[in-house]
Order: structure tokens, then sequence, then C-alpha cells
């Protein structure tokens, strides 16, 4: 309980602040730097040759310095790189830091214990590449573990935080790296590994064992309120806000009360990944700066309460502002007695409750604030029942339309979860009316939400769905323009990265093949057969789509349209273009969306089940024949109980479940009547499982003959099971067209086969080349001239 002994003392009632914290930006930088590395590590791995140049050129230059230059800076650096660390050791110490001191000593160690066991490792089981590049070929250590432990010490006992010592820590590294290079101690990918290790570490250990806790106690938040001219008599720590930020009830002498915000600095880097990511996939005016400083943030929300107050909105009115010393700063608020609309029952929010909040809400549109979060715990209601709206801080001024729609739709959707699609668009257009709700429209979209609605929504996938009909019942005239938030998808960043790695892996292919050899070795009667193979495939699904589609479908617009998807798959993933530009050119054909979509599915299921049958088939075949070079039916059978094991997990895991089986029913919905319509004709059914047995074929039959045009003598069905096995995991792969999956499980399957690994190489590549790469011309073809013709 809190009590005033006299007019200056305030006992604060919170808990005891922590010791020691571990701050989010500790963890941020070390992040950050581990990435740095990882991105400095793969460039010098892709551009080798490069990188040897210029350490050539560094090196040069550094032979050419004065041998008495050379000479200075090697005495200086190596004495200066230990009496600096510890000249601000020992000043640390006589400002009773000392702990910091531990921390870098600690920092220092692990990074040295931490560099030599990593070229240990280097050395002895690392990739050649990367020790060749650290190492440069000599024996050297590939991280300097003095260094690195200098560097780690540094970053622990924040010296950037002080310039002097700062500027000469850095002035001495830069000596200790000259004086390295000189005497050919240190290679230029070392140096900067060797430093970007060094400061991971020093994070790490930060973040680790924790900083000081500088937060300012609730009696420097007294002290500051009386420099404002308040007079508290009591105060006590309640509950955070959602962002985090402590919040204190402070009792004043004339009876009122204060509701008190503190920003503390170490939090303002507090889900800064979150909203970096928000940044850079959503479009400008929807994002909010990702980093702003304590004083940024102090003046934003300051602003954003006055603009509220102007504009009459019912929102507790701020009464003051203030900094507390250099870490923290603080809002005071006038203390109302309210109850959040989370905390109420829905039988509670009555059709009057509910035109009051549009009615706060239009208040702000008129002003043009945005609240950018309408939810139940910043919306609350008074003594008398009044709307008050709070949380402030997360709110724009002077906002563009786009923001004030975003601030409807989330409305609408929060009080939709909890009322009701119908009561809530009810609601707000008899407050905003109708063509404010056909504005928001387009923006009725999970992206566009506060977390918490997104995570509440997920419960409940039709109920976006459902306010989308009452608004178009209210306004069915009205014409809805989309509007695009998302700059891309998750999805596509997968895919830029998956398709960057394999692009990595082929060229480190290519790079292994000797292209004379290849010209003029290989038995290139067999890469006609092959090249015929590539060309029949296309026939092949083209027979499958006629077989699946009831309705008539020309053979020679259909193969063209196998063309186009050959020329599709170059930016798309393997399932998911040809899918598409089929779908589309059966709906252009006249066939209903819904029909279109479930005979591709048809498609696709039945070329499913075959592959599979194919895959046990040939696999046995193998596995009875050639079991003293290739036996692949026993890998198959552990492959088989593998994935028998991972399903059984899998399903197991009732959300996972419930996803499959909720999938599987809308897919068999609508596949199974009609695959039933194909099967009443035994034309179509001749030309769907025919085109689906000649297109696996054909394309074992190109790899065979690619694998027999440079001398290989493997059976055609161990070949097969090589084919099928990779097409498998190509389909499964982010990259367009399965690009480097497919590579690579073709060539270790051929491996494993017994064929001689750079013959295995040269046959995939070929094969691909005849498979993905030499149609993408004619199919960029004829995607141009069935887009002329409308086919698609």
């Amino acid at each position: 309980m809190s009590e005033a002994r006299d007019e200056t003392v305030v006992f604060v009632v919170e808990p005891l602040l922590p010791q020691r914290l571990r701050r989010p930006s500790d963890a941020l930088r070390f992040l950050a730097t581990l990435l740095v590395l990882s991105a400095v590590i793969l460039l010098m791995l892709v551009a080798q040759q490069t990188l040897i140049g210029l350490e050539q050129d560094v090196t040069e230059g550094t032979d050419r310095a004065p041998a008495l230059l050379a000479g200075i800076a090697t005495f200086l650096s190596g004495a200066a790189v230990l009496v600096v660390p510890t000249a601000f050791a020992v000043e640390r110490v006589f400002h009773r830091d000392g702990l910091r001191v531990a921390e870098g000593l600690i920092a220092a160690i692990l990074g040295m214990a931490g560099s030599y066991l990593i070229g240990q490792w280097l050395v002895t089981a690392g990739p050649d590449d990367l020790a060749t590049l650290l190492t440069g070929a000599r024996d050297l250590e590939p991280l300097n573990a003095l260094l690195s432990s200098v560097i780690a010490y540094a970053t622990a006992v924040r010296i950037s935080r002080r310039p002097t010592w700062r500027a000469l820590m850095w002035t001495v590294t830069a000596l200790s790296i000259f004086s390295l290079f000189t005497g050919k101690q240190i290679t230029l990918p070392s140096a900067i590994v060797t430093l970007l290790f060094g400061m991971a570490v020093g994070y790490g250990t930060l973040y680790g064992v924790g900083s000081p806790n500088t937060r300012p106690p609730g009696n420097a938040v007294i002290a500051a309120l009386r420099k404002l001219s308040f007079s508290p008599i009591s105060a006590r720590r309640i509950d955070d806000d959602h962002q985090g930020s402590r919040r204190y009830a402070i009792g004043l002498s004339d009876g009122s009360s204060l509701d008190v915000t503190v920003l503390d600095r170490d939090r303002q880097v507090a889900g800064l990944p979150y909203r970096l990511w928000r940044r850079i996939r959503l479009h400008s005016e929807t994002r909010r700066r990702a980093i702003r400083s304590l004083r940024a943030e102090l003046e934003r929300e300051a602003l954003m309460a006055y603009a509220t107050q102007a504009a009459g909105a019912n929102t507790p009115r701020l009464l003051g502002t203030s900094e507390i010393g250099t870490e923290a700063a603080l809002l005071a608020y006038e203390h109302l007695e309210t109850r959040a609309l989370d905390q109420l029952d829905d039988s509670e929010i009555t059709d009057d409750l509910l035109a009051q909040i549009w009615e706060q809400v239009l208040l702000l549109q008129m002003q043009r604030l945005a609240h950018r979060r309408l939810t139940g715990d910043s919306i609350h209601l008074d003594r008398e029942g009044r709307v008050v709206l709070t949380d402030p801080r997360s709110g724009e001024v002077a906002a563009g339309d786009l923001l004030l729609r975003i601030d409807i739709a989330q409305l609408l959707t929060y009080l939709a979860l909890r009322v009701g699609a119908e009561r809530s668009v009810r609601a707000a257009a008899g407050v905003l009316g109708p063509d404010a709700l056909g504005g928001a429209l387009p923006l009725l979209q999970r992206i566009a939400l506060t977390r918490e609605t997104r995570a509440a929504l997920s419960k409940n996938k039709e109920l976006l769905p459902g306010v989308r009909e009452q608004i178009e019942a209210l306004t069915p005239q009205a014409e809805v323009e989309e509007v695009r938030l998302e700059r891309f998808k998750p999805r596509t960043l997968v895919t830029i990265i998956a398709s960057t790695l394999a692009a990595y892996f082929l060229l480190s292919q290519l790079s292994r093949v000797n292209l004379l050899q290849v010209i003029t070795t290989a038995e290139w009667g067999w890469g006609v057969l092959a090249l015929a193979a590539s060309g029949v495939s296309f026939v092949a699904a083209a027979l499958m789509i006629r077989g699946f589609v009831p309705e008539p479908l020309p053979l020679g617009r259909t193969v063209l349209v196998q063309f186009a998807s050959s020329f599709v798959k170059l930016v798309t993933p393997p399932a998911v273009g040809g899918v598409a530009i089929n779908t589309r050119y059966l709906q252009k054909r006249g066939v209903p969306p819904a029909l279109a979509v479930a005979s591709i599915g048809a498609s696709q299921v039945i070329g499913l089940a075959s592959h599979i049958l194919l895959l046990l088939l040939f696999a046995y075949i193998t596995g009875s024949n050639t079991t003293t070079s290739f036996a692949p039916s026993r890998g198959l059978l552990v492959a088989v109980l593998a994935v028998a094991v991972l399903i059984v997990i899998l399903l197991g895991v009732p959300p996972v479940r419930r996803m499959v089986t909720r999938r599987l029913k809308s897919l068999f919905s609508n596949v199974v009547p009609r695959l039933l319509d194909v099967l009443q004709s035994p034309r179509k059914i001749a030309e769907g499982f025919g085109g689906i047995l000649c297109l696996s074929l054909t394309f074992v039959v190109c790899l065979y003959a690619c694998v027999r045009a440079f001398g290989g003598d493997t059976s055609f069905t161990t070949v097969a099971v090589v084919y099928l096995t990779a097409n498998a995991i190509g389909s499964a792969a982010p990259t367009p067209g399965g690009l480097g999956a497919v590579e690579a499980s073709l060539a270790l399957g051929l491996t494993v086969a017994g064929v001689p690994a750079e013959f295995a190489t040269s046959s995939v590549l070929l094969y691909r080349l005849l498979t993905f790469w030499l149609p993408v011309l004619p199919g960029w073809a004829s995607f141009t001239y069935l887009q002329r013709h409308e086919a698609l």
C-alpha cells in the first residue's frame, strides 16, 4: 500500500527492478553481425577470383610501404593492441565500473577460444575453398586469435560509446592489420571475417550475461513529475501497455490521479524485426518508421494526444511530458475510471454503444487522424457509459486516405468478431454512411489488420467474406478498386532465396564440366533421341489434359499451351505455373472456373498416383535385376518407411490433421465428380491415362538417352527410378522449374547408380537443357500467340 510520510518522500509500490537486463538491441546487433558475416562468406565463395586479385593488389600496396614505416607500425600496433584495452580497463575500474571490464574479459576469452576452434575445424574438416581463402594456401590461422579477442573485448565493453577511445581503438586495429599484412601473417578475407567474428562474440556476450539496468526507478518518475509542478503523494506500478512500456498510477495531493507512461530507451528496439518486416513487405503509405529515437517517440505520442483532444474525441487529456535523465521519458495523462471493451461480454455491446464508437472514430476521420490501433484494448467505457479512445502512440497526424480507410476496415473487423458482421456493418453505415464503407471494402484484407485481429481471424475464416457481403449489399453499385498492400508474399522471398542458391549450385557444376571434352566425346545420336523424346513429352501432356476434360479441345492448340507452360515455369515453381496456365486455357475455352480447376486437379491426382506406381514398379524391377551395383529397392523401402513415420507424426498434431483434412476434402469434393464424368468415355480414359504414362516414359527415355550419349551403361529401369525420385523432389522445390533441386537429385542418383560424377553432371545438364531451357523460346512464342488470339 502506498503512503506519503511527508511532502517530499513518496513510497513507490513497484517490483524491484532487475540488476541486469538482456537488451533487445544487443540481440539484434548480434543477429545482424551474424547475417553480415554469412553474407560476406557467401560473397567470398562466389567471387573467389575477384577477391584473390583484390588481395594481391592490397599485398602489393603494403609491400611498397617504406620499411621504416612498416617497422614502426609493427612495433606500435604490437604494443598498443594490448595497451589500449588495458588502459580502458584501468579507467573503468577507477570509475567503479569493473563489472563492464569483466564482461569484456569474458568476451575476449570466448573470442580467442572460438577463433582457435573454428580455425582448427576449417583446416582439418571444413570446406576447402573457404580454408584456402582465409589462409591464402599458407600455414596461417584462418582467424587471428589475438585480433578477434581484442575486437570482442572492445565490443563487449561498449567502447564505441566513448568517441575518443573508439577512435584510438580503431586506429590501433588498423595498424595491427597493416602490420599483419606486411608480415604475411593474415589475408584480406581472414581480416574481414576476424573483425566480424569478434564483433559477433562481443554482442553475443553482452546479450548472454546482460547489461546493467539503467532504467530510472519509480522515485525518478516522482522527481520528474514534481518538476512539472505536480504534487504526487502515492505511486504504484500497474500493467505495462501493449508495447511493453512501464505505467504508473499516481495519486496527487488535490485528490486527482494521473496515469503515467514511461518510455525507456532500451525498449525502443523492442519488436524491431516485426516492424522492419512490415515496412519492407507493405507499401509506403501503410508503414511507419521502424526505428525512432526516444525523443521522436515522445514527440509523436504527445502530438497525437493533443491532436485527438483538438478534434473533440473523448480521450484522456495529456497533462505533461518530460525526459527522465538520458534513458527515459514520461507522459502524464489524466486518470479516467474506465473498462476496456475487451473486458465486456459480447452481450453488453449494444447498438447504442456501437454507434458511440463510430461517432468517436468519425471525429478523428474528419480531422484526418488515423488511430491505427482500434482494438478492444484501446476502446474503453467510462463510468457514465461514454466511449473513450486510448493509446494514441501508434497514430498518424494528417493521414492519407489509405490509412483512414484501414482504420475503418480494422474497426469493422474487430466489432464483427464481437457482435457479428451484420450488426458491425449496420452500425458503421448509420454513422459513416455507405460510401465510407464502400471505400474501406478493398482494405478488408488480413495483412491490413493488427496482429491480434489477424490471430482472431485465423479461427473464423468466414468472417471477412461475411463483412464484405454485408457492405456489398449496402452499396451494390459501388465500383471496388483493388488495393494491393503487399509488395510481395513470403512465398516470393523463399523462391528468390532458393533460386539464388540453385543458381550458385548450377554455376559450380558448370565450372567442373569440360565443355570441349563433352562436345568431342558425346555420342550425338543418342542426343537426337533425347531431343525427340523431349518434344513428344509436350504432345503427351496435351493428351493428358484432353483426357480429363469432357469438353472437346483441339490437339494443336493444347500442345501450344503446354509449350507456353514451359515458358511460365521459368519464373514459377513447377507445381504452380503449369496448373495456372492450363486452368486459364480451359476457362477461355468456355469451361466454368470450378470445373476447369477440377479437371486440372483430377489430372494432377491421377498423375501423382501413376508416378508412385511407376516408381514402385521400376524400383522392384531394378532391385531384382541389379542388386550388385545399385539396389534402390532397399533405399526405397527406407524412404517409404520414413515418409510413413513422418505422415503419422504430422497427422498426430491436431492443427496439421485438420488442415490436411480440410484441403483434401475441398480437393476431392470437386475432383471426384469430374473424374466420374471422364470415366464414362473410353476414349477420354485412353487419352488421359495414356498421356500420363507417356509423359513419364518420354522423360525417362530423354534422361536415359542423355546418359548413353556420354557413355553411361546404366539400365533403363535404374534411370527411371532416378528420374521419378528426382522429379518428386523437384516438384516440391520452391524454385522456378525445380531449378537446383532437380539437377542435384538427378546427379546424385546417377552417381549412386554407378555413373562417373563428371559424366553424370554432363548428362543431367544436357537433359535439363533439352527439357527446361530449350523449350523456353518456343514457349514464349506460343504464349504470345495464344494471348494474341485470346486463348489465354
